[in-house]
């Protein structure tokens, strides 16, 4: 007795395009909700520029004005991280659409990816509207090549503040996100040297300011412009990439242990 063999078609549904695809769309959609989050995309992309025409603009030809650019648009990426990340995971996580995005078929690593990269594509619109300004408004001059070495140090910088941005969100209640963020970042921006430079900030600051990672980033940053202090951007490269792998390693294991308790 003889058997039909039945062809069986192949699931195309775990081709790289396939996975391509939902990634691509995720990350579209996460990048227009951001934007239409007016009390997200108005704040992460305003206050630095409000800032610049404050302090950026009011003496042209000078060279604050040119400080501003690099260390605005480090504490801009640092905003769009930790509110992207940590506020908008934290709220998705009280409302319960984090779990049905786990119950839905679509990759994990698709959420967070999209996240991850619609902050880095507001960091990116943070540098362009910072060079542009610093370009008609302040009377700056600069390389095309400073202000590319600048996006990639940006988005490079976008990595360890969305690794912080995650573990604030496993850890802080939504209500709480907001504030608790802004005591964080507020800070850490002042100590850094965002806002002035290091030199002239506090003596007591000025030692502790090596301890934070938004120091390290603006140092990097604020070399492609001449301005940073003297030392090895290796060593910031490093603390960085530190600074990372213990943010990434604290969120995974919250993460993981929570759900063994679930």
């Amino acid at each position: 007795m003889s058997t039909n063999a039945i062809a069986v078609p192949v699931s195309r549904g775990l081709s790289l395009g396939y996975y391509a695809q939902i990634f691509g769309k995720e990350t579209k959609y996460e990048f227009v909700r951001m934007l239409r989050t007016r009390a997200f995309s108005l704040a992460v992309i305003g206050f630095p520029v409000m800032f610049y025409l404050l302090f950026g603009t009011s003496n042209r030809h000078n060279m604050f004005a040119r400080y501003l650019i690099p260390s605005y648009s480090c504490m801009g990426v640092v905003s769009a991280c930790l509110f992207g990340i940590g506020v908008s995971i934290a709220f998705d996580r009280a409302q319960g659409w984090l779990e049905v995005k786990q119950a839905s078929p679509m990759p994990r690593l698709a959420y967070l990816f999209a996240k991850i990269i619609g902050c880095a594509a507001f960091a990116l619109l943070i540098v362009a509207a910072l060079v542009a300004l610093g370009l008609t408004l302040g009377g700056v001059t600069l390389t095309a090549g400073e202000g590319l070495k600048l996006a990639g140090v940006i988005l490079a910088g976008s990595v360890p503040f969305t690794a912080m941005g995650l573990l604030v969100a496993l850890l802080v209640p939504p209500n709480a996100g907001p504030g608790v963020i802004n005591l964080i970042y507020l800070p850490m921006c002042f100590a850094s040297g965002f806002w002035m430079p290091i030199d002239y900030l506090p003596h007591w600051l000025r030692i502790m300011a090596p301890a934070l990672p938004t120091y390290h980033l603006a140092q990097i940053a604020l070399h492609i412009f001449g301005f940073a202090q003297a030392g090895s951007m290796l060593l910031h490269w490093e603390a960085l990439a530190g600074f990372t792998l213990l943010m990434t390693g604290a969120a995974w294991f919250i993460f993981t242990r929570s759900e063994a308790k679930a």
